[in-house]
């Protein structure tokens, strides 16, 4: 890939994570970047999928047209809902901007620390589910753990950082 940034956004299809999508297409992707999801699963699913023959690397980069195709997206063990293709679509559309998924299975935190020299990526946005100080303590944080862990520059967008006009309503 040449020209450009890598963007890489961390997404688990929760709403904090569309969030972090959200905004990461409207506020920082620019025309000739390209947008990387970066979905991380923690178990194995052989029968429901391929993830076998990646292994540690993860998926190949898979295009934004092939990911849509719901036979594709099972290959792959996942299952995009609506409103995270349409802010996908919207952002190739609209910004110019490459759209691409990368699968990965494992821990969450080490793989995407991993995929930003993997891949490479040049900035990586996350979510912050606000978990309080005692349960981020006791259960971990993925996005405390890439901000400490990433060799490249860390977004982690909370729910009010998504601008208003970019809000969705279904």
């Amino acid at each position: 890939m040449t020209g450009g940034r890598n963007i890489g956004v961390a997404v688990d299809f929760s709403a904090c994570s569309k969030n972090a999508l959200r905004w990461a297409a409207t506020s920082l992707a620019a025309s000739g970047d390209r947008l990387i999801l970066i979905h991380v699963k923690t178990s194995y699913q052989y029968e429901e999928g391929v993830a076998h023959l990646w292994g540690h690397d993860g998926s190949p980069l898979i295009p934004l047209v092939e990911f849509s195709d719901p036979r594709v997206s099972k290959i792959y063990g996942v299952s995009p809902d609506r409103e995270t293709l349409e802010i996908l679509t919207r952002a190739a559309n609209q910004k110019g901007v490459e759209v691409f998924a990368k699968v990965l299975w494992g821990d969450p935190g080490k793989k995407l620390t991993e995929a930003v020299q993997r891949i490479p990526l040049q900035w990586l946005v996350v979510g912050n589910r606000g978990l309080s100080t005692v349960k981020r303590v006791l259960m971990g944080s993925v996005s405390t753990y890439v901000v400490n862990h990433a060799a490249c520059p860390v977004t982690v967008v909370r729910e009010n950082m998504v601008p208003a006009a970019v809000t969705t309503n279904n």
